[in-house]
């Protein structure tokens, strides 16, 4: 079976995604309720860092592999501040980056502040990420605004994998005892995250979704749960608690306060 996500769904997701995330911003009552989610942010705030962030990225995209850091949109227009025009603004934010990465192509390198880990620098990972961020993101409105969902579930089968290989992978070497950690998606899909002294990577596991008892003195912790529970566990939008943890559940809070050297 394909476990990753190719370059036309991706692109399709995103604007699902995008979509959804609109649709939340236009039921809120006010968009100067807080985000549960993301506390330090109000709705509005978060409309704004979508829009900008994804004009942003259409820019470093156009940008093209050359790029040393992540574009400024030349002129780009502020977000406005009347709802209807702010939900213009969003679908045009998206449309904009969409549009950049369909003409870029998934092969093409650009720039992004990932290096050090296991995705690439191309347009095509750069579209994979965004469709993670835009769907954690429409999580966080639909939380806000009383109507939280589970993410699709290939959204959140991609998520859980994209999380490991983009966001933890690194050569930075582990301060502890090796070990290791291993997600189960009640969907059928596993995945390993090694942890020692050359850093930390990501491997794929064979179905069924289990941990041996005699692979547990090298897999420190096992976390299972739905894809969407997975991924809203690793961007910390569900507490432990809301998944079974086999093994020593302390260890997911080491690995939550390791700080890789760049």
């Amino acid at each position: 079976m394909e476990q990753t996500l190719n370059f036309p769904d991706l692109l399709r997701l995103i604007d699902e995604r995008s979509t959804a995330f609109r649709a939340a911003v236009a039921s809120a009552p006010s968009l100067d309720v807080q985000v549960p989610t993301c506390p330090d942010w109000t709705l509005l705030d978060l409309v704004r860092h979508l829009g900008e962030g994804r004009r942003a990225w259409a820019a470093t995209v156009a940008a093209g592999p050359a790029a040393t850091t992540k574009a400024t949109p030349e002129a780009a227009p502020t977000m406005p501040a009347e709802r209807e025009a702010q939900l213009s603004w969003l679908a045009e934010s998206a449309q904009e980056m969409l549009d950049a990465l369909r003409a870029a192509g998934p092969d093409r390198g650009c720039w992004t502040w990932w290096d050090m880990s296991q995705s690439p620098q191309t347009c095509g990972a750069v579209a994979r990420h965004q469709l993670h961020e835009i769907a954690m993101h429409t999580y966080d409105a639909q939380v806000t605004v009383g109507a939280a969902q589970p993410l699709p579930t290939e959204v959140a089968l991609d998520g859980a994998e994209e999380f490991l290989s983009t966001c933890c992978a690194t050569p930075s070497a582990w301060p502890h005892k090796p070990t290791a950690f291993d997600f189960h998606a009640t969907e059928g899909r596993s995945w390993r995250l090694t942890v020692d002294g050359a850093g930390a990577r990501f491997t794929r596991l064979p179905a069924p979704a289990t941990t041996a008892d005699d692979d547990l003195d090298a897999v420190g912790a096992a976390v299972h749960g739905t894809a969407s529970e997975l991924v809203l566990f690793m961007y910390d939008r569900l507490p432990a608690d809301s998944l079974r943890i086999d093994g020593d559940a302390g260890l997911i809070d080491v690995l939550r306060a390791w700080e890789p050297e760049e």
